[in-house]
């Protein structure tokens, strides 16, 4: 029987090989793969267990062709970026640590790791120095989170308790998003009965921005949901007239920078979000820009005690030392993805960290120049690593999908925006070269023109 050590060994292997193959495979796994994978999972439980090196061959040999090649440098759907070195091998070592990240009592190296990686996520990201959070499993969590601690804010100033007495009878919270607010922040509304629905739309500009003139007259207890990086276009929302409302009504400002928080490391494209900093609360997602593994979010707030008191938990049991991460989280039992996301900074540096960004940004203009030339329509701005083609339905949109996944080259996804069907492609994987992208622009365009020309 194999000892744990070769085994370890084996699985390395195994990664490694996996890994060295994405540049020569196609992104989209082919349908047979999938189809393999499901006729050999064992339809029940086997009575007895297979050998430890047993699981992990067929673990690779059945489920890593079926796998999306979305690490590798030709995958441009979602926001997905892939997992830097030196935060994968971190993600292994958390692993075979396997600490419960909720209190220091638990893992005093896990809670360590953590809060040096909230310091210096702020400090990167220019946010004010009292800002605190942690680590959730991505930005529908952090989003959560965020829109709790306000929530407890809003309701505490009306002098609700709402951790004690709940929503009924409370007085009503007016919230307000953006008309092309993530749906992930609706998502979040509904879990905290605050209502996907039973919110003020307002109008956005022709990128997907919040138009700061249209807000409706704020009256608290208020809780504005704004955007940094729109998930089509990837345009900001005007943070300093919308942070003056706010401040003037005594409303809680919330920004939702899922992948464009990012940008605030990367000194050429800070000034998109001029005045996020005057926000409450922001959330963002690690595993989209910063490459760590999934998953991985991240909730901040610039004073974190209305985020302790949303979220804070108590027993005798517990061995509480002040503050804990369990007090700023939905989770008591937590992965350390603290340590994975201080190994992604600690490797890349600020300069190198603000190098990620504006590289993605540049090939992102590529993408856009490129298809520009060829005579298909961008209908973005192209300010950070979003472009939008413009396609003539979703008929369209879901024919040149499917040609790109037969071709292999690269992946991007369908969209509707602003009337328009289209085609998003989105930038974020540290591993996407110069030839990477010239290799999928010509792959996108030889896709529209199958299309077009009925060969698909």
């Amino acid at each position: 029987m194999e000892t744990l050590d070769s085994l370890l060994q084996d699985a390395a292997r195994r990664a490694a090989r996996h890994l060295a193959s994405l540049d020569g495979r196609a992104v989209m796994p082919p349908p047979e793969a999938g189809a393999a994978l499901r006729a050999a999972l064992p339809a029940c439980l086997p009575e007895d267990g297979l050998a430890p090196g047993e699981v992990l061959a067929f673990l690779d040999e059945h489920g890593s062709p079926a796998t999306v090649a979305s690490p590798g440098g030709r995958y441009f759907g979602f926001v997905i970026g892939g997992a830097l070195p030196a935060s994968l091998a971190a993600s292994w070592l958390v692993s075979a640590w396997d600490q419960n990240a909720a209190m220091g009592r638990m893992s005093p190296a896990a809670v360590a790791f953590e809060r040096s990686a909230v310091r210096w996520i702020v400090s990167a990201l220019g946010l004010p120095e009292t800002a605190g959070g942690a680590f959730v499993t991505g930005a529908t969590m952090a989003n959560a989170s965020a829109l709790a601690a306000a929530r407890h804010a809003v309701l505490e100033r009306a002098g609700w308790d709402v951790e004690a007495r709940g929503l009924f009878g409370a007085p009503e919270i007016q919230v307000v998003v953006s008309a092309e607010i993530h749906a992930t922040v609706r998502k979040a509304l509904g879990i905290l009965g605050l209502g996907r629905a039973r919110v003020t739309e307002v109008p956005v500009d022709a990128q997907g921005r919040m138009r700061a003139d249209a807000l409706p007259p704020l009256r608290a207890p208020a809780i504005v949901c704004a955007q940094a990086g729109n998930v089509n276009s990837g345009a900001f929302d005007p943070f300093e007239a919308i942070a003056a409302r706010t401040r003037e009504a005594g409303a809680w400002l919330h920004v939702d920078g899922a992948f464009g928080l990012w940008a605030l490391a990367a000194p050429e494209r800070a000034p998109l979000a001029a005045g996020i900093e005057r926000a409450d609360s922001w959330a963002t997602d690690a595993h989209k820009w910063l490459n760590t593994p999934y998953d991985c979010g991240l909730v901040l707030l610039g004073d974190a005690r209305a985020l302790r008191a949303a979220m804070g938990i108590r027993a005798p049991y517990l061995l509480h030392a002040e503050e804990e991460p369990a007090d700023f989280t939905p989770d008591s039992s937590r992965r350390a993805r603290g340590v994975e996301v201080w190994a992604a900074l600690a490797s890349l540096g600020r300069r190198g960290l603000a190098e990620l960004v504006e590289r993605s940004c540049r090939h992102a203009a590529r993408f856009a120049d490129g298809l520009a030339a060829a005579g298909l329509p961008v209908l973005n701005d192209v300010v950070l690593n979003q472009v939008v083609l413009g396609l003539t339905s979703p008929e369209e949109a879901d024919a040149v999908v499917g040609a790109l996944e037969a071709d292999g080259t690269c992946w991007c996804g369908p969209t509707r925006w602003q009337g328009r069907a289209g085609l998003r492609i989105s930038v974020s994987c540290w591993r996407t070269t110069r030839e990477d992208v010239e290799r999928s622009l010509g792959a996108i365009v030889a896709a529209v023109e199958r299309v077009r020309a009925g060969r698909t």
